[in-house]
């Protein structure tokens, strides 16, 4: 049977007994207040024209409003974490960032807040095959760890501030890739591709889309050649390593040897340095003598001159194993020291009429001892 239809009670889904119409509102609106009324304990009605409500009613119904007042405006405190950052807007509107604390804002929905944690790192890692500067395809994977720095251009500035860092990483790896060589890539520069891209993408999202995150780091994973070349690369890199092994051990030798060389030249420097000092105080000296000597041979010329003779000759003979004997008016009877009896004495006579005496070890007393060979011939005394 259709609601407009009439029959059986004649009711509608409006609970409207003749079926016409919706109920009236004011008579809705009657019967609601007559339930709250009855829950704080209104007296029944009592007979009669009086249709004045008493002043409790109106008591109770202030007393439910400013109940729900209170609630409305305590909803409005909140707690900011030490990690935390929370941003206040007004209707949609940004107004301010609090830092950690307790703080309170006009309660919904006039204000609302959004808590930020600025300190959880997130990871996104980045997975492809790139074409480097001397075209040569690299398997590169890296993970980038960044953190929220500005929580108002997170939340503002950008839909998704992850999707875009992603997109941003991609685009700046393709660019440092396509700048460097295979081999820098594969050995030594990883780490600087590294700071490349850490540096490159966090300019790119700061300065165009102000995403309001921070890259903390850049992991590069060592990059891979592709599985067709990568036993060529594996030689490759076996032979630098053999040369940068051979390499360090060329520096330990020369750092042991160097050392070694330099003492050396040092000691050679510092003998030929007090060599030359040496030489030059003699040379002083032999100056200093001579000028003295010069001073007394301007006095006394011959006197000097014999001094001088004498004290060479002393010089001279006093180092000489060779005796010398001076033979006059036929006299050939000598005397020897004896400090010189164990030598063996051979005196010859020049033609001159000189005659000398040549020392010679002689051998032990418990030996055969050689006869002492004399031969002596006299020397005139000269006119």
């Amino acid at each position: 049977m259709a609601w407009n239809q009439s029959g059986g009670n004649d009711k509608d889904p409006w609970g409207n007994k003749s079926g016409n119409g919706p109920p009236d509102l004011d008579e809705v609106l009657s019967a609601f207040l007559s339930r709250i009324k009855r829950l704080f304990g209104e007296p029944k009605k009592q007979s009669g024209n009086n249709h004045n409500p008493p002043k409790s009613n109106w008591l109770a119904l202030g007393l439910v409003i400013g109940i729900i007042i209170i609630l409305w405006l305590a909803s409005g405190f909140y707690i900011v974490e030490p990690a935390e950052r929370g941003v206040v807007t007004r209707f949609g509107a940004y107004m301010r960032v609090t830092q950690p604390g307790p703080h309170w804002h006009i309660p919904f929905p006039v204000e609302t807040v959004s808590i930020i944690n600025v300190d959880q790192l997130k990871s996104t890692r980045h997975k492809a095959q790139m074409l480097t500067q001397d075209e040569n395809i690299v398997d590169i994977e890296l993970i980038v760890q960044s953190r929220i720095q500005n929580p108002v251009d997170f939340l503002f500035q950008d839909r998704d501030p992850e999707k875009t860092l992603q997109d941003a990483t991609e685009t700046i790896v393709r660019e440092t890739i396509g700048k460097s060589k295979l081999d820098f890539i594969l050995t030594s520069g990883r780490s600087i591709v590294a700071d490349r891209i850490r540096e490159g993408t966090q300019a790119l999202i700061d300065t165009q889309y102000k995403t309001g995150l921070l890259i903390t780091s850049v992991n590069m994973q060592p990059a891979k050649p592709p599985d067709q070349v990568k036993s060529a690369f594996d030689d490759a890199i076996k032979a630098r390593e053999d040369k940068e092994r051979t390499e360090n051990q060329a520096r330990g030798y020369a750092k042991g040897i160097i050392p070694v060389a330099r003492g050396e030249a040092a000691r050679i420097i510092a003998d030929a340095d007090a060599y030359k000092s040496k030489v030059i105080a003699e040379a002083e000296g032999d100056v200093s003598r001579f000028n003295a000597i010069l001073a007394e041979y301007a006095k006394a010329p011959e006197i000097t001159r014999k001094r001088m003779y004498i004290s060479a000759m002393e010089n001279i003979l006093g180092s000489s194993n060779r005796i010398i004997v001076d033979v006059k008016n036929g006299n050939n009877i000598m005397y020897l020291p004896l400090d010189i009896k164990r030598t063996e004495i051979t005196i010859d006579s020049s033609p001159d009429g000189g005659a000398s005496a040549k020392s010679q070890p002689m051998p032990e007393p418990n030996s055969v001892q050689a006869p002492i060979r004399t031969d002596v011939r006299m020397r005139k005394e000269r006119p």
